[in-house]
């Protein structure tokens, strides 16, 4: 499994298939990605760049994320996003 360092969290985008008012099914490849994630891997924190940060989100969150943040990878043919914490815009309860 991937294990992200200092105050990056690793997350996997939700497919969110959404439907039209007329019943046609919009798969979530034919859209826009979906903002919402669900972080599967979160780093320890610690002091980062002289600054004490401390890890707000865990493992099985649901979190909205920056549009273009993050570095995307292909790990055991999943794709998952690599992002620092900062780039959370929000935790979806």
């Amino acid at each position: 499994m991937l294990k992200p360092l200092g105050d990056r969290i690793i997350v996997k985008l939700v497919d969110m298939e959404e439907t039209t008012k007329s019943g046609i099914v919009i798969p979530s490849k034919a859209k826009e990605k979906s903002g919402i994630a669900e972080v599967v891997a979160v780093g320890p924190g610690g002091t980062i760049d002289g600054k004490e940060v401390v890890m707000t989100v865990k493992v099985g969150d649901r979190v909205v994320c920056s549009k273009y943040s993050g570095t995307e990878v292909k790990y055991e043919d999943e794709e998952y996003t690599i992002l620092k914490q900062s780039d959370v815009l929000a935790i979806v309860e």
